[in-house]
């Protein structure tokens, strides 16, 4: 049965942050909140807690995952980034937006997509999302809390854990973060090319949605 946590959305309090972190560490698969809605996360590399993620989303590995990351330091770390595309990225991050990019070789192939070995890459505004990640010192896997078959993704704390309270190791409560989730930029090709409209305006890539 999942854990729970109730963490304060401004300001998270050390003690549970450090006990989340120690979940993921541990191979967990956590749902918490971002600046868009919830999503779940566990740690990279962890082979059985990303089967365990992708049989939540009823998804399988065609389906872009995300790495979220504290800042864009840590992107370039694991995903191929030039000045361009670096300038870019920081006139947007941290906020709701998902970068579709070229993996580097640390990222595990069974996290990036099969055909052309890309990643998303995200900086995440919501501060328990940001201290989570400082406390782990690493990126972590992540993807929408969406269900198969359903229109929107789950908003509140309490239904996610009545729903996934056997398929998760722990819920962090931060209060409802919204179901809008984030925008989805391609950011593979010589221009960026818009994957999903979401939370994320539009407006700093001069693009139109597909």
């Amino acid at each position: 049965m999942a854990q729970f946590f109730s963490i304060h959305p401004t300001h998270p309090q050390t003690r549970l942050v450090r006990r989340a972190a120690d979940i993921v560490r541990a191979g967990g698969l956590i749902a918490y909140p971002t600046d868009s809605c919830y999503a779940l996360g566990c740690k990279l590399g962890e082979a059985k807690a990303l089967e365990r993620l992708r049989r939540v989303r009823g998804v399988d590995e065609r389906h872009h995952l995300t790495l979220m990351c504290r800042d864009l330091a840590e992107i370039a770390n694991y995903a191929l980034v030039d000045d361009g595309r670096f300038r870019l990225l920081k006139r947007v991050t941290p906020g709701s937006y998902t970068f579709i990019l070229r993996a580097r070789r640390q990222v595990p192939r069974r996290s990036t997509h099969p055909r052309s070995k890309t990643i998303g890459v995200r900086v995440p505004g919501h501060p328990v999302a940001h201290a989570l990640l400082a406390e782990l010192d690493e990126p972590m896997l992540s993807a929408t809390l969406s269900l198969p078959g359903e229109r929107l993704p789950l908003s509140e704390p309490r239904d996610i854990r009545e729903k996934l309270e056997h398929e998760l190791d722990l819920v962090i409560d931060a209060g409802s973060c919204g179901v809008e989730p984030s925008t989805v930029i391609d950011l593979t090709g010589d221009a960026p090319s818009v994957l999903r409209k979401g939370r994320g305006s539009l407006e700093p890539f001069a693009v139109e949605p597909v």
